[in-house]
């Protein structure tokens, strides 16, 4: 079968530069590897043809003999500048190098997939509690208890997985490491020891309660303290809140979600509040003073004469506390000026004068959209 064309397996131009490359590359890595595409020949030949590609084109020596000479660049003679002759890596030297995974572990290459032993060996998961509290509560700040079941260390056993007595030894088949190297044609994937089960160790009695794990499924209860001013969406991490790890390994992280309950005056964008506060038509033509809510009780804000509805006025200072700081945002009052429904004859005779008073739409507004209504007809 002829060869496609190395522009065309990456996805990508000829005109292209190495970063774009080399992102092409990692995107359609991960997505073809053979560890996340279990018995699927097709991904594992995919894979091979991606790095194969990727071998050639970031190479720029290579990269220019292919530009030229295409495939026939890398077959007999040709040789390819710098490429021998095109000898090939192996793919997952290529992967190794890019997600920056070592022969010792710990890269992101063995994070996803599991290569070289590490401390982190049999550590618990880390879990997500989502946590609803008040707009109250966020201002002020407060603790909160949270309950969850999850794996603890077992009681019988202090975690070790091994009963009164028990012998444990290292595993003769891994020799500790708790991975073993499977062969997969031409690839080579670490996967957990079949013997001891990724533990590095074999017990010969158990424990029954937990029937060697080291773990039992519990009821916990973990106190947070939530800091004044948290927003929505924030995390808080409980560190070892998590669940124990098999055997004695590491506790995971617990991290708490927060979300904040609606409230029925204020709205809230970032460290601002918001509210809309109906005033009296009087005060609204008069002026004056009106009590405003706030989440720390109440302040007083002065109405101008002639205030319109839908004015809005900033309380600076009576918004959120900002996280880490001493400093609080703002609280925007949006006015609602209130026209009475309901009048008495007297009420209503007032009113009438009043008009009378005023004249034939005697208003600024009113002058000024009559005056943009003579534009729009002219």
């Amino acid at each position: 079968m002829a060869k496609r064309c190395y522009y065309e397996v990456l996805q990508v131009t000829r005109t292209i530069e190495f970063e774009d490359i080399k992102k092409s590359y990692r995107k359609l890595a991960v997505k073809h590897h053979p560890d996340k595409n279990p018995g699927d020949s097709t991904a594992e030949e995919r894979f091979r043809e991606i790095a194969e590609a990727y071998d050639i084109l970031s190479d720029s020596e290579k990269r220019a003999a292919y530009d030229r000479y295409g495939h026939a660049a890398f077959q007999g003679g040709m040789g390819g500048g710098g490429g021998g002759g095109g000898g090939m890596h192996d793919p997952f030297d290529l992967f190794r190098e890019m997600f920056g995974a070592s022969g010792g572990g710990g890269g992101v290459f063995d994070h996803f997939f599991g290569g070289g032993g590490s401390a982190q060996e049999g550590r618990g998961s880390d879990l997500r509690y989502d946590l609803r509290i008040t707009l109250e509560e966020a201002f002020s700040g407060c603790e909160k208890e949270i309950e969850l079941r999850k794996l603890d260390a077992c009681g019988d056993c202090s975690g070790s997985g091994a009963a009164k007595g028990a012998k444990v030894s290292t595993c003769s088949l891994c020799r500790g490491r708790g991975q073993v190297v499977a062969s997969r044609g031409f690839f080579q994937v670490a996967q957990p020891c079949p013997q001891c089960h990724g533990a590095g160790q074999t017990i010969d009695k158990p424990c029954k309660s937990c029937r060697g794990d080291g773990r039992a499924e519990k009821t916990s209860r973990i106190k947070l303290t939530i800091p004044a001013g948290i927003d929505e969406g924030s995390r808080l991490r409980s560190s070892g809140g998590g669940e124990a790890g098999s055997r004695g390994g590491g506790t995971g992280d617990l991290y708490v979600v927060i979300h904040l309950k609606e409230h029925t005056i204020f709205s809230r964008d970032g460290s601002d509040l918001h509210c809309r506060m109906p005033i009296p038509f009087v005060t609204a033509a008069l002026g004056g003073e009106i009590e405003v809510p706030t989440l720390a009780g109440t302040v007083t804000m002065k109405i101008p004469a002639g205030t319109q509805g839908g004015s809005d006025f900033r309380v600076k200072g009576h918004g959120m506390p900002r996280l880490q700081s001493h400093a609080k945002g703002d609280l925007h009052v949006k006015l609602e000026v209130e026209v009475p429904t309901k009048l008495d004859d007297a009420q209503r005779k007032s009113l009438e004068a009043f008009a009378e008073l005023c004249g034939d739409h005697n208003t600024p507004l009113h002058r000024s959209f009559t005056e943009r209504l003579k534009g729009l007809f002219s």
